[in-house]
């Protein structure tokens, strides 16, 4: 009797063996099925993308208000505060009704909107509409050896040697060949730079005939200049400046 149970136990011992060693199996089997999981690639990553998109700057900025622009508020349900303003130097215009206001660097849109929050405190929902009257226009001016020294208007698309034309041409005194072009880097410094334009009309090539930003200020010399430097302060160009 002892016997025969020892044998029994060694059959279900060795089934319990096979039964466990199937099951290991199964599961190994499984797991080669299942393809296992790919981390999505930077490329199909949206914060990948977003990080990445080319940032456009504005194309066409809107007009900026200044000190001395001047402008029409007209107010469509309440006439009575219809007004033309103009800009004072501190940035600051005096409004019927509500007082002063900052507006300097501000474009219409951003005008209107502070016109219409300043006036929403005594009016229900005012409509209002703002109309720029006089604002300064874009120029350059030309000075040194020019026939008629001045500032005038930057009308379209206007080359170096067009302006000087535009200024009356060189004069006999003047030196074609160190033209400085100077322009407003920031509210401290001015960039200069020489233009040979003897050297373009020599050779019938104007491809380097640059053209003006607005504000820019040509200089035709007499003399070459002994020393120059590309970048002065702007405190500096009133020595070039002629009161007009």
């Amino acid at each position: 009797m002892t016997t025969m149970k020892k044998k029994m136990t060694t059959v279900l011992v060795s089934g319990l063996a096979v039964l466990a060693a199937l099951a290991v199996c199964t599961a190994q089997e499984s797991a080669k099925a299942v393809p296992p999981a790919t981390a999505p690639s930077e490329a199909s990553s949206p914060t990948t993308n977003t990080a990445k998109d080319p940032q456009f700057q504005t194309r066409y900025p809107r007009y900026k208000i200044e000190a001395g622009d001047q402008f029409d508020v007209t107010f469509d349900l309440s006439p009575e505060f219809n007004q033309t303003v103009t800009v004072q130097p501190d940035g600051y215009v005096t409004m019927r009704g509500v007082g002063d206001l900052h507006v300097q660097d501000q474009t219409v849109p951003e005008l209107t909107d502070t016109l219409h929050k300043a006036y929403g405190k005594i009016l229900n929902d005012p409509i209002i509409s703002v109309v720029l009257k006089d604002f300064e226009k874009p120029y350059f001016i030309a000075d040194g050896q020019v026939g008629k020294p001045g500032k005038y208007d930057l009308r379209g698309d206007t080359t170096l040697t067009q302006a000087i034309a535009i200024a009356g041409g060189f004069t006999d005194a003047a030196k074609h060949s160190q033209v400085v072009l100077f322009r407003k880097v920031n509210d401290q410094w001015m960039e200069a730079k020489l233009i040979d334009v003897k050297k373009m009309e020599k050779q019938g090539n104007l491809k380097e005939d640059p053209f003006l930003h607005p504000g820019d200020m040509l200089f035709v010399p007499k003399n070459s200049f002994s020393k120059f430097r590309q970048f002065i302060p702007s405190a500096n160009m009133g020595a070039y400046l002629k009161p007009y």
